[in-house]
């Protein structure tokens, strides 16, 4: 009975926090389904008649943020007015995406539309939330699209393989993919790197097994459980704009490796940030001091 006892909380001290992640997502397409029924809205998810009640959960969001991660957004003005794309190192679960998305439409009361992995699309019940909140396919037509009509896009090339096989040496997992290069040269747009501090400290993976990882690579699904959950501290640095350069093209991107500018900046701009403000390796205890570190406002 006492090992049981034992084994029982250790499950729920490692997974509670993840689980209650998914129970506020849930509530939060329920509270819009609600929204969506009284008002007999039909509209454009992306639409400004909807900008009430995304206030509403982004208000949640930030507080939640505030209260458990003590989160702070730093980098702001290097978003550009116009469009871009964002690219981002990917968490075991990319909480502090959500936080800088709700602190972002609080602040500027701007969306920034999210490319997912198509298994999100999959996962039942979160339709509309992921409609309302703009949250598309990696396709180049939608991130195009998206581009020209004004709005920030924001992708993480390392996707959910980095959410699941990357750790605490916060490692980029990005391989080839350099999609984002041509979609940002094609539309003559910047790219903007972003990062968040202690982001592994707060939800991590289990060690590596090659049976899981051949599991993903085989189906592409997350079979692999994220754990944690600790109050560590949470700050998310935008860096400066890497600007479109009309001297580099994107057959130069795509068929010659040498001529890889954009990405080759792009992921140094992102593992500069991660060296900039990241302990290596990563390390809970510290995460969780940095809540008191009044010096690093």
């Amino acid at each position: 009975l006492i090992i049981a006892s034992l084994t029982i909380s250790a499950i729920l001290v490692f997974f509670i926090v993840p689980l209650t992640i998914v129970f506020f997502i849930y509530l939060s397409n329920i509270l819009l389904l609600i929204y969506q029924r009284n008002n007999e809205l039909k509209a454009d998810p992306l639409s400004d008649v909807w900008n009430s009640v995304r206030k509403t959960i982004a208000s949640f969001w930030d507080i939640y943020a505030r209260i458990w991660h003590g989160y702070e957004l730093h980098g702001v003005k290097n978003l550009p007015e116009g469009p871009g794309i964002l690219v981002y190192y990917h968490g075991a679960i990319p909480i502090d995406y959500l936080y800088f998305l709700s602190r972002l439409f609080l602040w500027k009361n701007r969306l920034c539309l999210s490319v997912a992995d198509h298994f999100v699309f999959r996962l039942p019940g979160l339709r509309l939330l992921l409609a309302v909140t703009g949250v598309i396919p990696g396709t180049r037509e939608e991130c195009l699209g998206a581009l020209k009509n004004g709005y920030l896009v924001s992708i993480s090339p390392g996707g959910v393989r980095e959410a699941l096989f990357s750790d605490e040496s916060y490692q980029l997992m990005w391989g080839n993919r350099k999609g984002f290069a041509q979609v940002a040269l094609e539309a003559k747009v910047p790219i903007i790197p972003m990062y968040t501090q202690n982001v592994r400290e707060g939800y991590r993976m289990f060690k590596e097994r090659r049976f899981f990882r051949q599991l993903y690579e085989s189906t592409r699904l997350p079979f692999t459980p994220p754990y944690g959950g600790l109050p560590v501290k949470f700050r998310t640095y935008i860096g400066k704009p890497i600007p479109y350069d009309p001297n580099i093209t994107a057959e130069e991107l795509v068929e010659k490796v040498s001529k890889f500018l954009f990405s080759f900046q792009t992921k140094t701009a992102v593992q500069a940030l991660i060296s900039k403000h990241q302990t290596i390796p990563g390390n809970i205890w510290k995460a969780l001091l940095e809540r008191f570190d009044k010096r690093r406002k």
